[in-house]
């Protein structure tokens, strides 16, 4: 039986997280300190002491997301994993976790990432919806027709799909989802509109800083959002980082393929649950599959 370990995205963050991996031993400690002084500023203050509120914003939310899940893998002793993946943010941790890119510049990417991610939200309003009970081609044809810049950004498991681009767009789309059988059609809190091309202006940052940052083949095949398959080619793991911000995370197909391939075995590593909740969706409780999660020692 393989194991295939995946990480969590945006959206998992809550205050405290963290403090219990800096409390458990030296490794924590070293790497979380480590983690302050790459980025400048005390993230560890915001995540052991800060509240919801101080969580949510971008810049904050992705490095706090990424620090509890490559920590935690790092201190875990029975980290063997035969294959990785990540969920948008997550595929950053599952790369570094594997080590495909050093703690520090994998970090130093997601902040440069998260950083210029804001600004487009702040430049560029957008948003997303989750639409449920639709099929993927219903979905990719309503957003198709819909007037403006909607496309389907997250394929999270059969019919659960999240749509991104501009608001009024997203609105038409929502309307047009319910009239065609959705069960719902629901706006999300989220600052602005992720894997869709209102995230362009972000690309020319975080290229240059995923040009200049060393990636080597990791230790296990990582399953990349952007073509759901594996890969250990650094010069390929660069070209879909990339293009990962402005594409749709194939969450559904990783999945699958990483079962395909073998996987019996799947862990979320990080903070919360949601990784877990779409792996029983997809696999729809085929038997011999197993899925845990780890978000502490």
């Amino acid at each position: 039986m393989k194991r295939a370990y995946v990480f969590p995205g945006q959206g998992s963050q809550f205050p405290g997280m963290a403090k219990d991996l800096y409390d458990s031993g030296v490794r924590g400690k070293e790497l979380l300190d480590r983690a302050d002084e790459v980025l400048g500023f005390k993230i560890t203050d915001i995540m052991f002491n800060g509240t919801a509120e101080d969580l949510k914003a971008t810049k904050v939310t992705q490095p706090a997301i990424f620090l509890h899940s490559v920590v935690l893998a790092k201190c875990y002793d029975g980290f063997a994993p035969d294959m990785v993946a990540g969920h948008s943010l997550g595929e950053f941790s599952a790369l570094a976790a594997a080590g495909a890119m050093s703690f520090e510049d994998a970090l130093r990417l997601v902040y440069i990432r998260a950083t210029e991610m804001q600004k487009c939200c702040e430049k560029v309003p957008g948003g997303m919806a989750a639409i449920i009970g639709l099929s993927d081609d219903q979905v990719e044809s309503i957003c198709a027709d819909c007037e403006g810049i909607v496309i389907p950004a997250n394929y999270n498991s059969p019919g659960q799909i999240v749509i991104s681009g501009e608001k009024d767009a997203i609105e038409r789309a929502c309307e047009a989802a319910k009239a065609a059988g959705a069960k719902r059609a629901l706006p999300l809190p989220v600052g602005g509109a992720f894997h869709s091309p209102l995230m362009e202006p972000a690309r020319v940052e975080l290229g240059k800083a995923i040009e200049a940052t060393e990636i080597v083949a990791p230790i296990c095949p990582v399953y990349q959002n952007v073509t759901a398959k594996p890969t250990i080619d650094p010069t390929e793991i660069k070209e879909n980082l990339l293009k990962q911000l402005t594409s749709p995370v194939r969450w559904t197909s990783s999945v699958e393929n990483m079962i395909a391939d073998g996987a019996g075995y799947f862990m979320e590593i990080g903070p919360g649950t949601v990784l877990q909740g779409l792996v029983k969706r997809i696999s729809g409780g085929a038997e011999g599959i197993v899925i845990e999660g780890l978000t502490t020692l």
